[in-house]
């Protein structure tokens, strides 16, 4: 019997669910054994199979009918993997990982077959591999099965939203004048750390309503202090164990929105409600992309990304406006069980001024789900 972990845990059913999936998609592709790779905290194949998040480095090497190994590359690592991936050999992963991966491989006959590979090999690593068998690409197929989301997930996501709403309700509170963004930065943290909760992104940015340089939101937060009459804006994701949500916001600092700034959100609201309307199974990208050209009609434009799916990568459908591109739309629709970030982030045709609003839906049946409960809106912050 797998030792009692301490940690949160998916349930065996659904581990199982998993690995049934995986291996018929190995089946598909006709590959008889596979690799997981992952390394500096990415690669979410190898914590979605065998409940460990990537640390340093991750390899797993699999073949239906045997017991996956888990090869881990900080030997101090091992104890802690072994607690967590409890179904699979755990080892230490040697010198090289890929070599110790490829002799567990030519044990298990897997000389000149076919070897999935799921993650991002070196071309080192590709190469050491592509002297035993021949690789097959199957990260497309991982992201297929990451879509459509279980109902344990879904309820893992739960979690994730409500710390990432006490995330963004904290940055309401103390975005005061004087406060800086890196101040503003531990604010959002202290709001999931304690809990258990990681960090997947808090991109925020402040600008003067008046006299605006700043549209979308910044990656790295500066120094500089808020000041009475700004526009803060933010895009924040906390995780529970690889499971994030999204909340994006804009607050008006110690005062009411300038005008432009009301327009900029009305439209972005207005988006967001004509794109959220379709969310249900069957609508396709293009239709997501015509209902947002609203946006344009006004005069404005977008920045980043209208709509991603989101959790398990950065997922399909990624779309644009009719304005702003990632190419043509693509050939996808949605199905039940999707969890998709609608974002209409608008920003004016100089790209000088911007709002945020958005977050993570759920496609149901019978529409789009709210997982987050934080107020939508153009919000004043402490001092107006």
């Amino acid at each position: 019997m797998a030792p009692t972990s301490p940690y949160p845990r998916f349930s065996d059913r659904e581990m199982a669910r998993r690995w049934r999936a995986f291996e018929d998609a190995m089946a598909q592709r006709e590959v008889g054994h596979a690799v997981l790779y992952g390394s500096e905290r990415a690669g979410s194949a190898v914590g979605w199979l065998t409940r460990w998040p990537v640390t340093r480095e991750a390899l797993v090497v699999h073949t239906p009918g045997e017991r996956p190994v888990l090869l881990i590359n900080f030997y101090n690592h091992v104890p802690n993997a072994q607690r967590l991936a409890t179904d699979l050999d755990v080892r230490w992963a040697g010198e090289r990982a890929i070599d110790t991966a490829i002799g567990e491989l030519g044990g298990r006959g897997a000389a000149g077959a076919r070897i999935g590979v799921v993650g991002r090999l070196d071309h080192r690593a590709h190469a050491a591999l592509a002297g035993l068998g021949a690789p097959v690409d199957m990260n497309a197929d991982y992201t297929r099965l990451r879509l459509v989301k279980s109902d344990e997930e879904i309820e893992w996501l739960r979690v994730a939203a409500a710390m990432t709403d006490d995330a963004v309700r904290a940055l309401h509170g103390a975005a005061a004048p004087g406060v800086s963004e890196l101040e503003l930065v531990d604010t959002v943290e202290r709001a999931y750390v304690r809990r258990g909760g990681v960090t997947h992104i808090h991109y925020l940015a402040s600008t003067p309503m008046a006299r605006p340089a700043v549209s979308v939101p910044a990656q790295y937060p500066t120094p500089r202090a808020l000041e009475a009459g700004d526009a803060l804006i933010c895009e924040i994701s906390a995780a529970w164990w690889e499971y994030a949500a999204q909340l994006l916001r804009t607050f008006a600092i110690a005062g009411d929105p300038a005008p432009l700034y009301r327009e900029l959100h009305d439209v972005a609201e207005a988006a967001f409600d004509a794109v959220a309307a379709l969310l249900r199974p069957g609508v396709s990208a293009a239709e997501l992309v015509e209902a947002s050209r609203l946006i344009e009609d006004a005069g404005f434009t977008i920045r980043d990304d209208l709509v991603h799916g989101f959790v398990g990568g950065y997922l399909p459908p990624v779309i644009g406006a009719s304005s702003r591109r990632p190419g043509a739309a693509p050939d996808f629709t949605l199905a039940s069980g999707m969890t998709i970030v609608v974002q209409p982030n608008v920003v004016t045709r100089d790209e000088r001024a911007g709002v945020q609003t958005g977050e993570l839906l759920l496609v149901t049946d019978t529409g789009p789900e709210r997982l987050h409960a934080y107020p939508r809106g153009l919000l004043r912050a402490p001092g107006g």
